[in-house]
């Protein structure tokens, strides 16, 4: 098994205005954007600092009804393999593999609940890990989930993760939040069963690490987004806000510092 197999390596906004997404994530999370030099498609790379962070792009003719949404990819050197698993403990496959030219191959998947996430392939050695809390990069993975224990089932199975801390949210009204590694590394996020009577379907959800927390939350507000709760304290420290852009993207911000 390669050694990055079921870890996140890759990140995508589908959005119907992609020249208003770079201005409001410059803005927010600090990003500079250039095109990608794709030959016949419109790709936009985001850059925190030399380091490509994600890709922006124009919600496809054939996404119909779909939102405009955040996407993660997950590495696998052997796509075919990890389909036929995906289907096997219940998933669904939304789009079988597709080369893109010179880079690698992708596939689009859903858990048993319908939470999408997409698969990567190559042969190129990736660049480096970056630091979990190095502000720009992306610095935490959280599904809320149809139902904790089944998608740990899946997951666990699909991609090797492994249980990290349990935190207790009852208190809360919201049961169990189980972390997540993949095979005994650091966590690298987090489910939990999506609350009833949440206007959300299942889905994933990613965080963009930030320097203060009070003052990117200023930044979405007046780049026309929305925060959708008070910030939070969270075990470790870190301070996190969920928001949406101004075209509907959900996303989430985190910081070590209000």
């Amino acid at each position: 098994m390669h050694k990055d197999y079921g870890k996140f390596c890759w990140y995508e906004l589908m959005t119907p205005d992609v020249a208003a997404a770079e201005r409001f994530y410059a803005s927010v999370v600090g990003w500079s954007t250039r095109d990608s030099g794709m030959e016949g498609m419109n790709y936009t790379l985001a850059y925190s600092g030399e380091n490509q962070v994600a890709g922006l792009m124009s919600l496809p003719d054939e996404a119909g009804e779909m939102p405009p949404m955040w996407m993660g990819y997950i590495f696998t050197d052997t796509i075919e393999d990890t389909l036929a698993d995906i289907t096997e403990n219940g998933g669904k496959v939304h789009r079988q593999p597709q080369d893109i030219p010179g880079i690698g191959r992708f596939a689009v998947a859903a858990d048993p609940h319908g939470a999408i996430f997409s698969l990567f392939s190559t042969e190129d050695e990736g660049p480096p890990e970056p630091g979990m809390m190095e502000a720009g990069r992306i610095g935490w993975h959280e599904l809320m989930a149809g139902d904790l224990d089944e998608a740990w089932t899946f997951y666990s199975k699909t991609f090797g993760w492994t249980k990290d801390m349990a935190v207790d949210m009852a208190d809360a009204g919201m049961g169990t939040y189980q972390t997540f590694a993949v095979r005994g590394g650091n966590a690298i996020g987090g489910m939990m069963t999506n609350p009833p009577g949440s206007p959300m379907p299942p889905a994933w959800g990613y965080y963009f690490v930030v320097e203060g927390l009070d003052a990117a939350g200023k930044r979405v507000t007046d780049g026309g987004g929305q925060v959708m709760m008070e910030p939070m304290e969270v075990p470790g420290g870190a301070w996190i806000i969920n928001c949406a852009d101004p075209q509907g993207a959900y996303f989430s911000l985190v910081a070590m510092h209000r």
